[in-house]
């Protein structure tokens, strides 16, 4: 007896109802029509295509831009007993071997592919054996040049249309504009789509941006005033465990995420903010992405995005249980310069983008006329050393060579080694055997870890000294060793992106980028963080204008946000006269100013306080002391004298 969606629903994903849009998003999978879903984050996109695929015979294609995204979703399928499986950049040619023959072979339901993959001949040829029945996109947004995110390999999509035809195709992503869904149902190839999308608004979700120069200790405030788990986002590494390491001294509960760290430790801190052992993780905009905590209260930004897609996704992670939650920007004037010296004052020429390609050839050591189907480690900070161009020029250059073709490059990953065993139970005895002086890493080995003889399994070589009592070299030793006698496949941890080149090094004067491309995009990188400035300096409500942004264009004030504050009849009492009174001449702590005035609410006088501050009447010094301005000063007078 088949299974209807509610039971698979509950079967495998423990919900007795489906979400809004999601029955029918399923429902016109199953019917082989192209859909476009846009979900708000925490919006469930990914039951959409995982449902239909366990009500139907046959295989689904994942394609996703992360790698680390991919490692967590297939953990998660895998462990609702589903088979899933992932090929990503990184994986050795026997590790793709033996996943893709578990796509022919071993009814496997999903497979997860970073876009890079596709363009691979073996991935092809395997493919054609395969028994498809849907390909889903997910983060879509990434396939279009009018997005925020996009990867030149996502277009290499359109050709798994082109040798599975007939096959439908569901998009999914949390944020895109109208141009960059057209530019989706384009570059796929829809024809006779299904267009699903929810409103933008979140009615539960309080937006804040504050202008603050002393950032830790608003956060620590708001922390203090608002309970509940919270998410930081900061820019960089570095800010993450220095602001962790700051509010632990403060007796918060916090702890620091990025992707520069081992998967284990990834995992555990984790796991630590998802149970509520940990109430604030700290994190670069790696920490996120298919994370479902319905209940965090409080997400917080000490920079400034990119763009309004990446905020509203990251903002997007508080309040997805419907209840209050709170999404606030801090920002400084310096920020904002920052923002824009970054993104649009560093943006490569295309004279720096061709010497960036002379730069990678160099590093990598790569004559011309060789290269071809090469996979090297790359290293980008090395890179960044050697051009002496900054982070963001460089990954906007690569950006461009990719999509002109001149090579691929995976995201930053950590791999852990992993072994197989190559032979048969009884040739693994007789080896064994034969061969004492290995017996003693095999034993372990084998008690250690399942599903050696079937697939390469992740192994960890320091919990193998610390159960053989031998040191790392000889750990290392035996295995390399095994691998030669053919015992066993191993592959070692790498941590780093990798680069395939997809043709010969050409000279420097045979690299060509697309003139009218690179104006394009120069223009949309231009307009994003215009919007991103605009957001935080027009006094609009938060909510309009992120809904505007996404071309829901009759948006209603929220009523909530720092800009709707300011507009309360409550706030509109509060008048500068009355703070210049309390302030005179000496400046007064802030905290200290918010016990005083205690007859309207913090968030009200906060942006009152701000509006005041945007006008020039107060600053803030370093020791978060709020004091009156020469112009205030002036303004105070003359309303005393009137």
């Amino acid at each position: 007896m088949e299974l209807s969606l509610e039971n698979i629903l509950s079967k495998y994903w423990g919900h007795t109802q489906f979400r809004p849009m999601q029955k029918d998003i399923i429902e016109a999978v199953l019917a082989k029509r192209d859909v476009l879903a846009l979900l708000p984050t925490g919006g469930g996109k990914s039951v959409c295509f995982q449902v239909p695929t366990m009500a139907q015979d046959g295989l689904t294609i994942v394609i996703s831009p992360l790698i680390a995204l991919i490692k967590d979703q297939v953990e998660g399928l895998r462990s609702k007993g589903i088979k899933a499986i992932s090929v990503v950049s990184g994986m050795t040619q026997r590790e793709i071997d033996i996943a893709l023959d578990n796509c022919i072979y071993d009814q496997t339901k999903f497979l997860f592919i970073s876009p890079e993959r596709i363009a691979s001949t073996l991935f092809q040829e395997r493919l054609k054996k395969m028994n498809v029945s849907l390909i889903a996109i997910d983060e879509a947004h990434c396939i279009s040049q009018w997005g925020y995110d996009f990867r030149p390999a996502y277009l290499n999509i359109i050709q798994l249309r082109e040798m599975l035809p007939g096959i439908p195709v569901i998009a999914l992503t949390a944020s895109a504009t109208a141009d960059v869904q057209q530019d989706i149902m384009n570059q796929l190839g829809f024809t006779n789509p299904v267009i699903f999308k929810q409103s933008f608004e979140r009615k539960n979700l309080n937006y804040l941006v504050l202008q603050e120069a002393d950032k830790f200790n608003r956060a620590l405030r708001i922390l203090n005033k608002t309970k509940g788990t919270a998410v930081i986002y900061v820019r960089n590494r570095k800010g993450c465990k220095d602001l962790a390491d700051w509010l632990c001294a403060n007796q918060i509960v916090a702890d620091y995420y990025h992707a520069g760290l081992d998967s284990k430790i990834r995992s555990a801190k984790q796991d630590d903010w998802m149970s509520g052992k940990t109430r604030v993780i700290v994190a670069t905009n790696a920490f996120g992405m298919g994370i479902d905590k319905a209940n965090v209260r409080l997400v917080i930004h000490m920079d400034l995005p990119d763009s309004l897609e990446a905020y509203y996704q990251e903002a997007g992670r508080a309040g997805r249980d419907e209840k209050k939650a709170y999404a606030i920007l801090l920002y400084s004037e310096n920020d904002i310069k920052e923002l824009i010296r970054k993104y649009i004052g560093e943006y490569p020429s295309i004279e720096e983008i061709k010497t960036t390609y002379e730069f990678v050839m160099n590093m990598l050591q790569i004559p011309i006329g060789d290269g071809l189907n090469q996979q090297i480690p790359f290293d980008l900070t090395l890179l960044m050393e050697r051009s002496g161009f900054g982070a963001i020029k460089l990954i906007n250059a690569l950006k461009y060579l990719e999509k002109e073709g001149y090579f691929m490059l995976s995201d930053e990953v950590f791999n852990p080694s992993k072994i197989m065993i190559n032979l048969d139970q009884q040739a693994f005895n007789q080896f064994q055997n034969t061969n004492p002086k290995f017996q003693n890493l095999l034993q372990v080995i084998l008690r250690s870890y399942t599903g050696l003889f079937d697939q390469l399994t992740s192994i960890n070589e320091n919990d193998l000294a610390a159960r053989t009592q031998l040191s790392m070299t000889e750990i290392k030793a035996q295995l390399n060793s095994l691998q030669t006698y053919q015992v066993i496949t191993y592959a070692p941890v790498t941590t780093s992106p990798l680069l395939l080149m997809t043709m010969d090094r050409l000279p420097a004067t045979h690299v060509q980028i697309d003139g009218a491309y690179y104006r394009n995009r120069l223009a949309i990188i231009t307009a994003k963080i215009n919007a991103m400035v605009n957001y935080v300096k027009e006094p609009i409500c938060r909510s309009i204008q992120l809904r505007s942004y996404f071309d829901e264009k009759q948006a209603k004030p929220c009523g909530q946000c720092d800009v709707c504050l300011l507009n309360q009849p409550e706030n509109t009492s509060f008048t500068f006269q009355r703070l210049a009174k309390i302030i005179e001449n000496e400046p007064v702590f802030l905290p200290k100013l918010l016990e005083q005035i205690n007859d309207i609410s913090e968030n009200v006088l906060l942006a009152k306080l701000q509006s005041f501050a945007e006008d020039g009447l107060i600053q803030y010094n370093k020791k978060n002391e709020v004091f009156i301005t020469p112009k205030g000063i002036i303004e105070k007078d003359h309303i005393n004298r009137n």
